[in-house]
């Protein structure tokens, strides 16, 4: 699947889908070794929403333990017994995209904006939370079926209606972690692909109000990366490692870093360090998409590589 630009040059459609990816989902401690919360809702200790064990434990297989085929079996269980959860479909849909399936992509996100709308009349935060989502998924549709060129006019409408809804939902709950997980990853997204705009407001949402904490320091962990601020982003990646351990994406993040700060550096030993976690992260590549294991092993070998020129 080409991957296109939202504010072409600048923002990637690679960004775009990395932080659905990355933003929309909950935890779950079923399996885990985690006391789970009594609703189900790991993003808020009180007054928890009834999101979804099986929804939350198909998040919690991607994002706490990075096991991708676990996620897929939670997921298909939660289609049929959660079927009104639009984080569901959400899920689904980047899923489908990380597969290549564009008309997975396009009918899940499709259930994200109908399920999302219909919460409202039960959970208007929510609700206006994962109608956001589903413009958000659609503008990804929509860049990807029609390009760059065609496909742009409707897609930067579609991020107005995004923008739209969660300030709707922000002015209902404005310290709600699961609305400040998902409108601070868009924002860091924006904000390190845009020259103008800055990300420190984005980092201080991330920090103060949203939740989980190995989600919200591993969206810090990737803006410092790409701002080329190699220390801060090895401290909040360290960060999210010590709350999931056992995650090999959290592995390659750290593996990125050092390999860009040693290369910065001309730091040989930086650089094998990337190495070895490259590696921890390859060690569980059973649990990953194969596009992303291969992904990771080119990166490797260019570390490799980058060590006889330094």
């Amino acid at each position: 699947m080409t991957k296109i630009f939202f504010f072409p040059p600048m923002l990637r459609f690679s960004l775009f889908t990395r932080l659905m990816q990355a933003t929309l989902g909950v935890a779950i401690a079923l399996n885990f070794g985690v006391s789970p919360s009594l609703a189900g809702d790991p993003f808020r200790t009180n007054q928890p929403h009834n999101i979804g064990n099986n929804t939350e434990a198909a998040f919690k297989a991607v994002f706490y333990k990075g096991d991708y085929p676990t996620a897929e079996r939670y997921l298909k269980q939660a289609a049929s017994s959660e079927s009104d959860e639009p984080l569901v479909y959400a899920m689904k849909a980047s899923l489908a995209y990380m597969n290549g399936d564009l008309i997975g992509l396009d009918n899940y996100s499709k259930k994200t904006l109908e399920a999302g709308s219909k919460l409202l009349a039960t959970n208007e935060l929510r609700g206006n939370i994962y109608i956001a989502v589903g413009h958000f998924l659609e503008g990804g549709v929509i860049l990807t079926r029609e390009g760059t060129i065609k496909g742009a006019p409707e897609a930067l409408s579609r991020l107005r209606q995004v923008y739209q809804y969660l300030n709707q939902a922000e002015a209902i709950s404005s310290q709600d972690p699961e609305l400040n997980l998902i409108k601070g990853y868009m924002d860091l997204m924006l904000s390190v692909s845009l020259p103008f705009a800055d990300p420190d407001d984005a980092i201080e949402r991330l920090e103060k109000n949203a939740a989980p904490e190995y989600l919200t320091n591993r969206g810090i962990a990737i803006a410092y990366r790409d701002l080329k601020q190699y220390s801060q982003a090895l401290n909040y990646a360290n960060r999210a490692l010590k709350v999931a351990p056992d995650n090999p994406e959290l592995y390659y993040l750290k593996a990125q870093i050092l390999r860009e700060q040693g290369r910065q550096d001309k730091n040989q030993q930086l650089i094998k360090e990337a190495v070895s976690n490259f590696d921890k992260a390859l060690a569980k590549k059973s649990q990953l998409p194969r596009d992303l294991v291969r992904q990771i092993e080119r990166e490797r070998d260019g570390a490799v590589n980058s060590l006889k020129s330094i």
